[in-house]
């Protein structure tokens, strides 16, 4: 490893980052995080903070799973790596199969696919509707549904089906077919809506609509994180996906749940359908399946999608895949951390800390005027909405975001900027202390606005 001064001169020289202006790096540097120990981060001047954004939304575990760390150690000995494409598997590809689908059998899942991450999960979920409907002799359905303010990865197809602007203006235009309905969000919609009920009722509504308009004959899936992570932390009523789901069904629509956030414990549930009562087509899952530790993601599959794919001729073929598709070190690493999650029971432990999360975050709102809305009580994923001023709910200037982004962090906590949000989702281990240590640098940081 290269020495401090090294690393601090190569700062930005040579790495552009996802998600951010390659120039604007060189004259604000990202912070260099050198080590991590259980839900605290530490960069290379020694400043020694809580991560209150699990990394990127993936480290249920913590830092320190010596499990998993261990079952990747142990598979890199044994067997590195070997490809998964038809013809040969691995043992551990095999057993994480066995895991997951133990894992997701009360959402009615029954196959998987594993892939390298979320965006690509995302991706080959599409693919299978479309090929779905093909087998079924419905090849006119190609169209995908979606909500504005989702976030479904980064690959052309999630890109499409994404509903922020700034994943999309830049790279359009981008999949044909792609339309999007109103998002559950009641700060902000075009209805004026702030009863998230009726807000639901007219969403619903709206799809309906859209699918009569485009001709229910040619929508393949509808896709939807349970809980609008990356957009926000926007949170729908308890009654909208079910509503959708009922739709979907009435239309032959196949309904896919982007469990890549909401996955694995993250929503208080083990998924976030399940923690709204909805049985999907077709799941989408990747970042806490190994806390991060190593890149693994998957499509999950419904005994009833499977069986069209499984008694079809070759037209049932799945030309699509990556070259780490059931990688042998993922798969381990997956193993070892559905086990540590079922055995440290970890979404429950999301559900407390995450209810005292948003209740702090809630009594800051009345302290602080900068705070315009608070999202969040379902797990541990908070969102709170900064403006400029309440009566006109005004967007905080992004300069002063910032400055609060990093007020926060010098208080003692890691936290994600969402252009005016500031959006955490704390490994699934925090404990009580740990959240109110994130509560008081926020109480600062907001101060400081």
């Amino acid at each position: 490893m290269k020495d401090d001064n090294f690393l601090r001169e190569m700062n930005a020289r040579h790495l552009w980052h996802p998600m951010g202006h390659p120039g604007d790096a060189r004259g604000n540097p990202p912070k260099i995080i050198r080590k991590a120990e259980g839900v605290n981060i530490t960069d290379i001047d020694g400043n020694d903070v809580i991560d209150a954004v699990g990394g990127l939304w993936c480290v249920n575990l913590g830092y320190s799973n010596d499990a998993v760390k261990r079952a990747i150690s142990d598979q890199l000995a044994d067997l590195p790596y070997y490809s998964a494409f038809a013809g040969t598997t691995n043992p551990s590809a095999i057993e994480a199969s066995y895991a997951a689908m133990e894992f997701f059998a009360e959402d009615g899942m029954e196959r998987i696919f594993f892939t390298s991450g979320g965006s690509d999960s995302v991706d080959t979920a599409l693919r299978m509707a479309r090929q779905h409907h093909r087998l079924k002799g419905e090849p006119a359905r190609t169209k995908f549904l979606s909500l504005k303010k989702g976030y479904h990865g980064t690959h052309w197809g999630g890109a499409s089906v994404n509903g922020n602007n700034r994943f999309r203006i830049a790279y359009e235009p981008l999949l044909s077919g792609c339309h999007h309905l109103p998002s559950p969000y009641t700060y902000r919609n075009p209805f004026d809506e702030t009863d998230p009920v009726k807000l639901a009722d007219k969403i619903v509504a709206a799809a309906v609509d859209e699918i009569e308009f485009q001709d229910p004959g040619t929508i393949a899936a509808f896709i939807m994180e349970p809980i609008q992570g990356a957009g926000g932390v926007i949170v729908p009523d308890a009654s909208f996906m079910r509503k959708m789901r009922e739709v979907c069904s009435r239309f032959g629509i196949l309904m896919i749940s982007d469990e890549v956030i909401c996955g694995f414990g993250r929503t208080g549930d083990w998924t976030g359908a399940r923690h709204w009562g909805v049985k999907p087509d077709m799941m989408t899952i990747a970042k806490g399946i190994t806390s991060g530790y190593y890149p693994v993601g998957g499509v999950l599959l419904s005994g009833e999608v499977a069986e069209v794919f499984e008694t079809a001729g070759a037209d049932g073929s799945l030309w699509t895949g990556v070259t780490y598709s059931a990688h042998p070190v993922g798969a381990a690493a997956a193993v070892a951390c559905i086990r540590e999650t079922l055995r440290l029971r970890i979404k429950d432990n999301a559900a407390s800390r995450g209810a005292q999360l948003h209740e702090g975050v809630k009594r800051l709102a009345e302290k602080h005027d900068v705070i315009g809305d608070v999202r969040g009580g379902h797990g541990l994923m908070t969102g709170i909405e900064l403006v400029g001023d309440r009566s006109g709910k005004t967007p905080l200037d992004a300069e002063t975001v910032k400055k609060v982004h990093q007020a926060v962090y010098d208080a003692g906590a890691m936290v994600r900027i969402g252009a005016n949000n500031i959006l955490m989702s704390p490994p699934l281990t925090i404990t009580k202390e740990e959240t109110d240590r994130i509560i008081a640098a926020l109480d600062f940081g907001f101060g400081e606005a």
